[in-house]
């Protein structure tokens, strides 16, 4: 009996070159940063200070951070906003949770000091559009944005993808807009990153009221004991 084998079976498969395969390697490395860049907030562990803060908002509307600076408070205020935003609460999340999508302002002192710390947090660098996404909102969630109008690369609002399929709204505000600017809306959460004045805080405080959502504040207390500081120390018994 005899067989008949094909030559081309028995040829080994046509070898790839080494500045191939080099470049395939770039291209994977490239991806798994893009991935990773675009799936930041899966990859949150706050810290214990952190943890408490969060865990905090299941049972108080109002909440402080106050620490000094490069502490991650900034960061954890941000991270809290993506989470509420997207409702994709992760497995540690003992803070209060929305089952539905959520209305939110995020500001600070200044347009400019709001894009490059709360918008550059969470959407991506704002110089730089091709990196809107790699912030901790999602890159997949964040649906689309609208551009404030002479203050450079800052941003007026987004709409943000929620879990349940809604569409959660994110809006960026400034302290020296005025009181004024902070009237009106109906929000279910207030994120104040540095400290407000007094009048700014209790007008967004107001704007939680009728879905008794909450506020949050991220600062180091840089003007002393002010009246914002003394309503947290104070109904802490610290005063």
């Amino acid at each position: 009996m005899s067989s008949l084998i094909s030559a081309s079976a028995s040829l080994p498969p046509p070898s790839i070159s080494r500045l191939e395969a080099k470049r395939e390697l770039v291209r994977l490395l490239a991806e798994k940063q893009r991935r990773q860049a675009e799936t930041r907030l899966q990859r949150y562990r706050p810290y214990a200070r952190q943890r408490a803060f969060h865990a905090a908002g299941a049972e108080h509307r109002e909440r402080l951070f106050m620490a000094g600076n490069q502490l991650g408070k900034t960061y954890s205020g941000a991270a809290e906003a993506a989470i509420h935003l997207t409702g994709a609460y992760p497995d540690w999340w003992q803070g209060r949770r929305f089952d539905r999508p959520v209305r939110f302002w995020a500001g600070s002192e200044t347009n400019e000091v709001t894009r490059d710390a709360a918008q550059r947090l969470l959407i991506g660098e704002p110089k730089d559009e091709a990196q809107w996404g790699t912030g901790l909102i999602p890159k997949a969630a964040l649906l689309d944005w609208k551009r404030r109008q002479s203050v450079p690369d800052a941003l007026d609002g987004v709409r943000v993808r929620h879990v349940s399929g809604g569409t959660s709204i994110l809006g960026f505000k400034s302290y020296d807009m005025g009181r004024t600017k902070w009237q009106g809306e109906t929000l279910d959460c207030v994120w104040f990153d540095e400290e407000p004045p007094a009048e700014i805080y209790f007008e967004g405080l107001t704007r939680t009221n009728a879905t008794n959502g909450m506020v949050y504040l991220t600062f180091t207390p840089l003007k002393g004991m002010s009246d914002v500081v003394h309503q947290f120390i104070g109904e802490c018994g610290l005063a």
